[in-house]
Order: C-alpha cells, then structure tokens, then sequence
C-alpha cells in the first residue's frame, strides 16, 4: 500500500547530505600509526645492524694507510694531448654542455599552448632565469642582451653541480674485473669541483661585465665610474686602488665559492658513506655514519647544486648591471 491509495501526501525524497554516508573511521588513507610504525622499524633495524656489527667486528679497528680518498679528485690523462688531454673532468663538461644544449632545444621545439608539467617546470625556471636573476639587476634593454649569457651559465653550472652526484664509472685507479675485463670502478665527481673550471668561468664573467662597461662608458670613463659618486680629492686615488682590487678579487670570490662548496660536499658524502670507516679500519662506523651520508646526499642534491648556480648567475647580472650604472 502506497501513500496515494491511503490518501496522504508522498514521503518527501530524503536530503542530499543525509544520502552521503559518513567517512568510516578506518578510511584515512595514510594513518600516522602506520608511517610511525615504519620510521620505528626502521630505527630498529639501524640499531640491530650496528650492534651486530660491533659484536662481530669488535669496536676498534685497523688504520688504513693504503686508502686515500683524495684520488677521487685526482685527474689521471685518458687521452694524453699536452694541454687538451682529456681526462674525467672533460667527460664532465661535455656532459654538462651537452644537457644544456638538448634538453633546452628539445623543450623548446615542443613549447605546447597547453603546457604539460614538464613545461611549466621549464617556464618556472625560465621565470626564475628572466625575473629574478637578470630583471632584477639591469634594465630591459640589457636584460635582454645578457639574459641568454646567464641563463646558460645558470644551466650548464645546475647540470655540472647535479651531473656530479651521479655514480659514473670513471675511476681508472681501482678498476673492477667484470668477465675478464677491466672497468673503471664507480665513483662520484663534479668538473666544478676542479678548480679550473670555476675559474675559467669567473674570468669570462670577469672579461664580460669589464668590456661591457668600457662599451657603454668608454676606458676612461668607466675607470672613473670605479670611484664612488661623491668621493673626491685626495681620497679619491685610494678609493679607485681599491675598487680595482675589490673587481679582481670577485674573480677569486666567484671561483672559491662555487668550487669549496662542491669539493666540500662531495668530500662529506665521501666520508659519510664509508671512507672514514676503511680509513680507520672499523665496520661498524661506515653503518653509524651511511643515514647521515644519505642525509647529506640528498641536501647537496636538492639545494646546493641549485644554490651555488643560482649565486653565481645573480652574482653575474649584478656586475653586469653595476658595469654600466651612471652611479658607479
């Protein structure tokens, strides 16, 4: 029997919020018991392996004389060619210079109206290049002029600094046998981590902002723009011996940073990872100190790298643009 054959009104069609049934408890799809659990197991397992470890190995061990995790650095000539030898920290250029120039090429002939996430990941860095490190330092015109120079020296460092935390086989001094053949053993090594190649870098931006200000202002008139504006007088010959050591010391300023920050991480993740441990002949601290290199690892990979490209492109467009101020 329905309402209509009794005479009364239908039953009202129930809301739609009260057709929604409530969430069950047990529907939370990460639960913070469960990752809780995992970091606990995890820890556990780290604990268990470092005592096992000790107990079998015993807590001291032998020093190791023989090991010398400086070579990781050393440069050994695989082509021997005087000055155009080429060794590991030619292998690394090329394959810096080579990303840089595929990568940009291959984006930029597929640049969509609808972009993926692949292109806006580019447009983002490509706002990052434009924006914030060459607008910000000089104006359009310049901008530019220059932003092609910066923008590929903000990449090709971005892919040498990255490039460098990938194990690559290129140890030559401890081969491994692998069916009878002898292979370069894996390691990991950055060109910028080569004190020439930050060097070379700095003196061409060096020569770049130098001849640019001497185009826009002419010899005498950019040596004048050295000294500061109301500085005159006798303190004014000083002053000038020092701006121009203060321009030849960014040349040291450029090199130092880019390549002590490198060369100090790769050493850190080194010793990190085991070195110290053969160093020192003790099993045991290459497993205390393996989550601190991994921890260590991915901070270099994930702001270092990026940090030291993104100071030196900055560092680049400021002198750029202070080159050719009418106040400087």
């Amino acid at each position: 029997m329905n309402a209509t054959e009794t005479g009364g009104l239908p039953p009202r069609p129930a809301p739609e919020e009260a057709r929604i049934p409530a969430p069950h408890p047990t529907d939370d799809p990460a639960p913070k018991s469960s990752v809780k659990r995992k970091l606990l197991i995890a820890l556990g397992v780290y604990l268990a392996g470092l005592i096992a470890l000790i107990a079998i190995y015993g807590f001291k061990g032998h020093r190791n004389e023989l090991f010398k995790p400086q070579n990781e650095f050393k440069l050994e000539s695989w082509v021997d060619l005087g000055i155009f030898s080429i060794n590991k920290a030619v292998l690394y250029l090329f394959i810096a210079a080579a990303l840089t120039c595929v990568t940009m090429i291959y984006i930029a002939r597929r640049m969509q109206q609808r972009p993926n996430k692949v292109q806006a990941a580019v447009e983002a860095l490509f706002r990052l290049m434009h924006d914030n490190i060459t607008a910000s330092a000089m104006d359009e015109r310049m901008a530019a002029k220059w932003f092609p120079f910066i923008g590929t020296l903000f990449l090709f460092i971005l892919f040498s600094n990255l490039v460098g935390y990938i194990p690559l086989p290129t140890n030559t001094e401890n081969e491994i046998n692998v069916f009878g053949l002898q292979i370069p053993s894996f390691s990991l090594y950055a060109a910028t981590a080569n004190l020439s190649v930050p060097l070379v870098l700095a003196l061409t931006v060096f020569v770049s902002y130098t001849v640019e200000g001497i185009r826009a202002k002419g010899p005498i008139g950019y040596l004048k723009g050295l000294i500061p504006g109301g500085v005159q007088g006798g303190m004014a010959v000083p002053i000038f011996f020092l701006e121009v050591l203060s321009n030849l010391m960014r040349i040291l300023s450029l090199t130092i940073r880019l390549f002590a920050n490198i060369l100090a991480g790769h050493l850190i993740i080194l010793f990190m990872a085991g070195a110290l441990a053969v160093i020192l002949g003790s099993a045991w601290l290459g497993w205390f100190t393996l989550p601190f290199g991994i921890i260590l690892f991915a901070f270099e990979v994930g702001l270092v790298a990026a940090l030291q490209a993104f100071i030196f492109a900055t560092l680049t467009a400021i002198y750029l643009g202070g080159a050719v101020a009418k106040d400087h």
